[in-house]
């Protein structure tokens, strides 16, 4: 859950003092992905699926991986379309990989 509000804060100071547009987020995990909330949230679920050890909990780890692995791809072709600067060895989601 850390990941997520700390990525989540750092998007929100993106706009901070009343700044329209969009910019490029940088710094922390935005050094190697584009969406750290979105990886943040594919290991909270992971680890509650591990913890709980139960077919429902490994379902709904699956079914987030499903659905915010997309997300993420899209939002990170959206930034390398939207900026020419956007960093090249930057991923989608997961650090090094994808």
């Amino acid at each position: 859950m850390y990941i997520n509000i700390k990525a989540d804060n750092k998007l929100l100071s993106l706009r901070s003092g009343g700044k329209k547009g969009y910019f490029i987020p940088r710094g922390w995990l935005f050094n190697y992905i584009s969406s750290p909330n979105l990886f943040g949230e594919i290991i909270e679920w992971t680890g509650w699926a591990i913890m709980c050890w139960c077919l429902p909990s490994f379902s709904f780890a699956i079914w987030t991986f499903a659905n915010l692995v997309p997300r993420a791809l899209d939002h990170h072709r959206w930034y390398k379309r939207r900026f020419e600067n956007y960093p090249e060895k930057r991923k989608a989601v997961f650090p090094y990989v994808m």
